[in-house]
């Protein structure tokens, strides 16, 4: 039996975690990496690819950390940007479908209605530059992509903003959160059963991946207090943007809407659901 080859960088990442959890229960061969494989280096990248063969190539690797890039945006640029080129000159040899896992922060934040994807980005932090910069390199470099953009993350055994959250209410602690920023927030459980979708199907383009629904970074984490049992008064608002992240940028999905490949769940639920999974802490 012929399996598909799925190559999943940034493997123990949020979302690479998640698919390799789910896509490892299916017929397919998972080709899983991560700093084993520095996606900023060509050489690397190619000696990979000649050894396993992908047929898709699944992105999630990546300088996420918005402070670090803006201190270093060489370092950003090379994993987020450059990366981005190598995996794509590397899916066109191979003839193999590629995934690149792009973020909201591509748009600048500035207005007040949902983002589609034939709108034109306008970042304006290095993170979300150097992601911008790596979609237009796969564009330019590979005909079969897909540009996957989603917002606010989050997931099982990850060190992220829901986490963080869960840390300090379990701790009791007052945790400052803006509350002038709005987007979803999106389980990459509910994630990765998209981007299988993707894997069996022949859509290529731009797609918005993100659950339904609009709320503050404040509405989020009281939700996430809630659902814990903790106390929600522990999220004190503030106006400043101290994660140094776009105000506004809730994406809509009107791509799944219109080729019917998808439908994301509303925000709560999928929070909901991530909770009432087994084994999650």
């Amino acid at each position: 039996m012929s399996y598909t080859r799925i190559w999943i960088t940034g493997s123990s990442g949020r979302l690479g975690a998640a698919l390799c959890r789910l896509l490892t229960n299916i017929q397919y061969r998972i080709l899983p990496s991560d700093l084993d494989v520095p996606i900023g280096d060509s050489q690397a990248v190619n000696q990979f690819a000649d050894v396993n063969h992908p047929d898709v190539i699944i992105n999630c690797a990546g300088l996420t950390d918005v402070q670090k890039c803006e201190a270093c945006p060489e370092e950003a640029y090379k994993a987020n940007a450059l990366g981005a080129r190598n995996l794509a000159i590397a899916a066109r040899r191979l003839d193999a479908k590629l995934i690149q896992i792009s973020t909201d922060d591509v748009f600048g934040g500035g207005g007040s209605k949902p983002l589609h994807e034939f709108l034109e980005p306008h970042p304006v932090t290095i993170y979300g530059k150097s992601k911008y910069a790596g979609e237009r390199l796969v564009r330019e470099l590979t005909d079969k992509h897909v540009i996957v953009r989603s917002s606010w993350i989050y997931g099982a055994g990850a060190n992220d903003f829901l986490h963080s959250v869960l840390k300090a209410g379990e701790q009791g602690q007052t945790i400052s959160v803006p509350e002038n920023t709005i987007s979803s927030p999106t389980s990459a459980d509910v994630l990765a059963g998209f981007i299988h979708k993707l894997i069996e199907s022949r859509e290529y383009g731009v797609y918005h991946a993100s659950c339904t629904g609009a709320c503050t970074r404040a509405e989020f984490a009281r939700e996430i207090l809630r659902h814990k049992g903790y106390d929600e008064n522990l999220v004190v608002e503030t106006a400043a943007q101290s994660d140094m992240r776009p105000r506004f940028t809730l994406l809509d999905n009107m791509m799944m809407r219109m080729t019917g490949l998808y439908e994301m769940p509303e925000w709560k639920q999928a929070l909901s659901d991530y909770f009432n999974k087994e084994g999650v802490k």
